[in-house]
């Protein structure tokens, strides 16, 4: 039920985003979804193979031990779930930034942002080293806040639900986007971290509840979309975002991602963002 939700949800946004866009795509909508679908189908069997044997046990010992925070504290059960979901949302922003600022990280998630158009098929591609990369991160979150598996199931199934929602390519009227951006992440917030611009990319990471953006100053919203220029500036020409290619790039010699790449002088190879 929980996938076909997801699918159903998916299919909504991808529906709606043809008739209400939020910016002007610039790949043909098959070609960049029949290569993000191909992702997203990689990063099924990942988490089937290699988070889920691991964290779902986990969640469960975790639960039978008492292990973490909510476990420690003396609350009625309604509120230990309360303050596990927020934790698990905060602690998922903190990894967010660490995959923009850890060097290694971000060698695996710049497969995300090479994309050179933003819409909900965007959410599904992540790399399956960058996923595997999660998974200690994911154990460490069960392990210290005291996530038992129906929280863990409820967390992840909205997370996912949001994540498609602020990677779509869907206008919005502007204040209802002003007034949702006081609590979850919107598509106008996160087009403004996907841009090819580095001070906008250091914003809106938040990937839930839109309150740690605002409590760290990391939120944006002063950047119009049609500014807005989708992608890392060392990827921006189609050839660099192929599937075969974006497959490789966490393992191959990247270019600076924020040196835009031109046809005089292409920017030399480097293992560093």
């Amino acid at each position: 039920m929980r996938l076909i939700g997801v699918a159903a949800l998916f299919v909504l946004l991808t529906w709606l985003e043809e008739r209400r866009p939020l910016r002007v795509e610039i790949e043909p909508k098959a070609v960049r979804l029949s290569r993000n679908l191909t992702f997203a189908a990689v990063a099924a069997l990942t988490v089937q193979a290699v988070e889920i044997p691991l964290v779902r046990p986990l969640a469960m010992y975790a639960e039978q031990r008492r292990w973490g925070v909510t476990s420690a504290l003396p609350l009625p059960t309604w509120l230990a779930v309360a303050v596990a979901l927020l934790l698990l949302d905060y602690t998922l922003y903190v990894w967010h930034v660490l995959t923009h600022r850890v060097p290694l990280l971000w060698r695996l998630h710049v497969v995300h942002h090479v994309d050179r158009d933003l819409d909900a098929s965007t959410a599904l591609r992540f790399h399956f080293a960058e996923l595997s990369a999660s998974v200690p991160w994911r154990a460490a979150q069960i392990v210290v806040i005291g996530v038992t598996p129906d929280v863990l199931l409820i967390w992840q199934t909205c997370v996912l639900g949001l994540i498609l929602f602020q990677h779509s390519n869907l206008r919005l009227p502007a204040s209802l986007d002003r007034a949702l951006s006081w609590i979850v992440v919107t598509p106008r917030m996160h087009g403004i971290h996907h841009s090819a611009v580095r001070e906008h990319t250091d914003s809106n990471w938040s990937s839930g509840l839109a309150i740690w953006d605002r409590l760290h100053g990391t939120f944006r919203d002063d950047v119009p979309q049609e500014a807005i220029t989708i992608g890392v500036p060392a990827y921006r020409r189609p050839d660099d975002v192929t599937l075969p290619k974006t497959i490789l790039l966490p393992f191959v010699r990247q270019r600076p991602s924020w040196a835009p790449r031109t046809n005089r002088s292409p920017a030399p190879p480097h293992a560093s963002p």
